[in-house]
């Protein structure tokens, strides 16, 4: 990727579009927005391909984050708390609870902040 300076931040071409980042949200996505979107996605999507592989009836999953940074250190991300939301049919709750350890273990994105930015996680199942 190469990132290009504008008037306030930086933008990208990517094959979907145009990526643009800043510090101030009038002018594009926020780089600690783009962490936790990353984490959060990619925790999803390989819990996602998990619970398929397993065969359970998924219809939606939605991730709710939080987020604590810390001001006295350059305001770094020290902890994101990630809460899915798993909506479907027949589905059981400690297949999911193993679930989400097995795609925390194999997210990239969460591997890749191990040691340095806590990832707790929580959910909850809506029957249909």
């Amino acid at each position: 990727m190469i990132f290009k300076m504008k008037e306030v931040g930086f933008y990208t071409d990517l094959e979907y579009g145009e990526l643009h980042v800043a510090g101030d949200e009038a002018y594009g996505f926020r780089p600690y927005q783009l962490l936790v979107s990353s984490i959060a996605v990619c925790s999803g999507g390989t819990l996602r391909k998990i619970l398929e592989k397993k065969r359970m009836q998924v219809e939606d999953i939605a991730i709710h984050t939080e987020v604590e940074r810390n001001e006295a250190q350059a305001n770094r991300v020290e902890k994101i708390h990630l809460h899915y939301i798993i909506k479907g049919t027949d589905l059981n709750e400690q297949k999911i609870e193993r679930s989400i350890e097995i795609a925390s273990r194999n997210c990239p994105m969460a591997q890749s902040v191990k040691g340095s930015i806590e990832i707790t996680e929580t959910f909850e199942i809506i029957h249909e």
